[in-house]
């Protein structure tokens, strides 16, 4: 009972609330099966396995309090302990968990084999039928996890029963120095993640420098400020780009694709619908992408509504390369966006331990539920895109990424460091910006069209329209391309076809007000 009182003693509010729900869960566990011989825990010696441990010992003893038992002269802890004895852990974890089953009484049983089947013989020499994991949100094997999760399909049948699966990092070491207890020694020496001796490092954020060229030292894993940055320390797994535009053998058929790169930008707001605000973001994003060399395929306009904004971003996601989106990014019951996205990827909306990090301190005061809703995001698909300028990162999912501006002046400082991002770690290709020229007639439109429409299969390189200012006003023939030399032949060509004089080209400096098209 240590343990209890230590969290009930501290003055931290967070830590007591996570407290209590895993502590709920173990019990709701321990009254759902009629036995201890149904439950066990799966403890590798990890940081996260260890706060598991002292939290079902806590949680044992209040239900056997709560039930009227006695535990008086229990020798052992009555929840077995499965353990898989890997050929590639740290000596270290194998000699942790050893005098920890010593230390606390544990009854382990000891799988040496491949740890699917071990458990599959485990299963059938004993009659368990739940399994206590110390798996976090953020975890590769956290995906689609609740509190309570059957197996998964070809493993054999049990119940996992996740109590820490929305503790973060900060909780985790928050809960190890309250209550005093023991971990692996590896933590000590810069680890924040610990995997195999083949996948793990020292995390180089707790790195000390020195001068003297000897062996690099390392602060404690508890010092890390940014939970975010707890897998610094294991082997990257990259994500293939969209394309990868700095390859030297790029052929012909490449760089012609990387010039038809398409991306959509899509509003999530009924206030635009409805007219209640002008889109001007729209507007200057879709400059935003057109001056990194893509075009904009679809752009559109959808309601604060879950179901609209998966059904636009499914369909924009498989047909072009990039989707951007802003707009319904909040707490708010109409902020729809975020639920969207998770939809429309067929996952759920989860709690980023990341992202709750970065939002502790502007919101963290101000949210007064014990999870800050808008630190979920959707889960297993996101990455968190940050920048020494921006407060909170960027949110990326696969190809669709979220803007959060709510004005141009943010919306061009997270442009600005999104594509400074982009430069150093190839979020998409940067590519050659199109270059514009424009003309002005007085001619109809009946007269000019036979023409535009034979330049057009003329030059099928070039992006060329036609607008009006004004009804009566002159037209205005665009010309957009990636060769400003190809633009003024396309020029040229159109001018030799009629009188000298009939069209003068003119400069558009970056017009703000919106045009009619014809």
């Amino acid at each position: 009972m240590e343990i209890d009182k230590a969290i009930r003693n501290c003055n931290d509010r967070r830590l007591k609330t996570k407290y209590n729900n895993a502590i709920y869960v173990v019990k709701r566990a321990l009254a759902l099966y009629s036995s201890t011989e149904e439950v066990a825990f799966s403890f590798n010696g990890g940081k996260d396995s260890t706060v598991l441990l002292h939290i079902l010992r806590a949680a044992f003893f209040l239900h056997q309090e709560e039930e009227g038992c006695s535990v008086d002269g229990l020798e052992k802890f009555p929840i077995r302990i499965i353990y898989f004895e890997s050929p590639s852990a740290f000596p270290e974890i194998n000699s942790f968990t050893y005098d920890t089953a010593t230390n606390y009484g544990l009854v382990m049983d000891i799988i040496q084999t491949d740890f699917k089947s071990g458990l599959e013989a485990l299963l059938k020499s004993r009659p368990i039928r739940a399994i206590f994991l110390g798996v976090r949100i953020g975890d590769p094997t956290a995906v689609g996890q609740e509190q309570f999760s059957p197996s998964s399909p070809g493993w054999p049948p049990f119940m996992r029963v996740n109590p820490i699966l929305d503790w973060s990092y900060r909780d985790v070491w928050a809960f190890i120095l309250t209550c005093k207890v023991q971990y692996c020694s590896l933590y000590d020496q810069g680890y924040t993640s610990i995997g195999s001796i083949h996948d793990t490092l020292p995390n180089a954020l707790l790195c000390i420098s020195n001068s003297s060229g000897s062996k690099e030292k390392f602060r404690p894993a508890y010092l890390l400020s940014d939970g975010r940055s707890e897998r610094a320390g294991r082997a990257k797994r990259f994500s293939p780009s969209v394309l990868n535009p700095k390859s030297n053998g790029t052929s012909n058929t490449d760089l012609q694709k990387q010039s038809m790169l398409t991306a959509s930008v899509i509003a999530v707001g009924d206030e635009i619908l409805f007219g209640t605000v002008k889109d001007q973001l729209g507007l200057s994003l879709r400059r935003k992408v057109h001056s990194i060399g893509w075009s904009i395929s679809h752009t559109s306009i959808v309601r604060n509504d879950i179901d609209s904004v998966a059904e636009e971003v499914e369909l924009r996601r498989s047909s072009d390369e990039m989707v951007f989106i802003y707009g319904g990014v909040g707490p708010l019951f109409s902020d729809a966006t975020l639920g969207g996205i998770a939809k429309a990827f067929g996952v759920r909306l989860a709690p980023d331990e990341e992202f709750e990090e970065y939002l502790r301190h502007p919101i963290g005061e101000q949210c007064t539920g014990d999870r800050n809703e808008m630190a979920q995001l959707p889960e297993g698909i996101t990455e968190l895109l940050h920048h020494e300028k921006l407060s909170v990162p960027l949110i990326k999912c696969h190809n669709v990424i979220v803007l959060t501006a709510t004005n141009i002046m943010e919306l061009d400082l997270q442009w600005d460091c999104l594509i400074e991002l982009t430069r150093t770690g190839d979020l998409f290709p940067l590519l050659e910006p199109y270059k514009s020229k424009h003309l002005t007639t007085k001619l109809s439109d009946v007269e000019i069209a036979p023409s535009l429409a034979k330049l057009c299969l003329e030059f099928p390189d070039i992006h060329i329209g036609c607008y009006r200012e004004s009804r009566s006003g002159p037209i205005i023939i665009s010309f957009q391309g990636k060769n400003e030399e190809r633009n003024q032949l396309a020029t040229e060509a159109l001018s030799k076809k009629f009188q000298p004089g009939a069209f003068s080209e003119i400069n558009l400096h970056s017009p703000e007000t919106l045009r009619l098209k014809f």
